[in-house]
């Protein structure tokens, strides 16, 4: 697939900003870890497929693995990129909002599947010093209904303009259901959202895949991390995503 032309050009990334992750049990040991990813404050990010939007196609379905990775995508796709984000991650944020839309595409192409590894290390920066748990209970709730255009478009709401600032004002669970219903989220979903039946199990699975991270990284971990067959890709390629259909 070839991205339409754009004026602008991608932004290079830089570890001016690092993030120090609260510590981190694996086995019996803890681990600091940190988040270096930051995307360069100067020019503009060429946004892929601007007009896109999200997931469309009803072919796509989403499911939760064991471990709680949210699986995006059509039935035999050949790839799977595995994703990490935290709710709250500015730089997640940058990353949807420059490649989520030509994901999509990919997906409703059937070229591509995305399996969201969703973790919470910045729950202490934002203002309820829970948002990113309960966001991806949130995310769980969205994504056990089964429908993938709906989780894709409540994924992309949450990482692009409704995504909070840290340390600012961030979302009530009520709020949660509020952009699921603009998702298109039953009234289950939003149900499940507002009484939090998803919260242990976030905590739980966001531990897991900060586990899975770690393993995949080493000691020094970084949101966004994207992977393809246990290789990390390099997104300030822009054509990274095409690639990774190849």
């Amino acid at each position: 697939m070839s991205a339409p032309s754009s004026k602008h050009t991608p932004r290079p990334v830089s570890s001016k900003t690092t993030y120090a992750l609260a510590g981190v049990a694996l086995a019996v040991v803890a681990l600091i870890i940190f988040a270096l990813y930051q995307w360069n404050d100067s020019g503009s990010v060429a946004v892929r497929d601007d007009g896109y939007g999200p997931v469309h196609n009803s072919a796509v379905t989403v499911a939760m693995d064991s471990d709680g990775a949210i699986v995006l995508g059509q039935s035999q796709v050949a790839k799977t990129i595995d994703v990490y984000e935290d709710p709250l991650c500015p730089a997640c944020g940058q990353l949807e909002k420059t490649y989520g839309q030509e994901i999509a595409k990919q997906v409703d192409e059937g070229k591509l599947a995305v399996r969201y590894r969703l973790v919470n290390f910045l729950d202490s920066r934002s203002r309820s010093k829970d948002y990113s748990t309960r966001a991806v209970a949130a995310n769980e709730c969205v994504a056990q209904a089964g429908d993938g255009p709906v989780y894709s478009k409540f994924h992309t709401l949450l990482f692009t303009t409704k995504q909070p600032e840290e340390g600012g004002p961030d979302h009530s669970n009520q709020d949660l259901a509020t952009i699921a219903k603009d998702a298109g989220a039953t009234d289950d979903t939003l149900k499940c959202i507002t009484t939090a039946d998803r919260l242990d199990s976030a905590r739980n699975h966001a531990e897991a895949a900060m586990k899975a991270l770690t393993s995949a990284s080493g000691d020094r971990v970084a949101t966004p991390s994207v992977f393809v067959n246990d290789k990390k890709i390099d997104v300030n390629k822009s054509d990274w995503v095409i690639n990774a259909t190849k």
